[in-house]
């Protein structure tokens, strides 16, 4: 198993948590993004810098990843590309994209986006706060101590 992070626009405390856990347990890592991404210095993370463009990194993510592999991803595209594949998605806010959820919640993004696109409704999305990092540590030390030793 490995971990995928689609590292353009993940909050800095998930890294932070992405990098103490797959430390701790010794599970590989990648962060993808079209720009340069510091990562500690490690055996087993590293960072890969694709080509700007449109929905390179997440190109790149889903050739890659493989079945049984985490993808950590606020992206819902790109979840559901992964999840098709076999390959686990969470949020940075904890939930997970599962094969029964991806196809409302990817509805659900398209029709804000046409909303939005026709002025019809202005998008806010809340802070990245405190209980979101506790709820995606948490999701993450879970599925991490299930998956992780197969």
């Amino acid at each position: 198993m490995q971990i995928w992070v689609d590292a353009d626009a993940c909050p800095v405390v998930v890294k932070e948590v992405l990098f103490r856990a797959a430390e701790r347990l010794q599970v590989p890592m990648t962060l993808v993004a079209n720009q340069w991404v510091k990562v500690p210095a490690s055996k087993i993370i590293r960072s890969v810098q694709v080509p700007s463009g449109f929905d390179v990194a997440d190109n790149w993510i889903v050739e890659q990843s493989q079945t049984g592999d985490l993808v950590i991803t606020a992206d819902i595209p790109l979840a559901a590309a992964v999840v098709a594949k076999g390959v686990y998605a969470l949020n940075p806010r904890g939930t997970f994209y599962t094969p029964e959820t991806i196809g409302n919640r990817l509805t659900m993004r398209n029709l804000m986006t046409e909303l939005r696109e026709t002025g019809q409704v202005q998008s806010f999305t809340s802070g990245y706060g405190a209980k979101d990092k506790v709820a995606f540590a948490n999701q993450l030390d879970k599925f991490l101590m299930k998956h992780s030793k197969k």
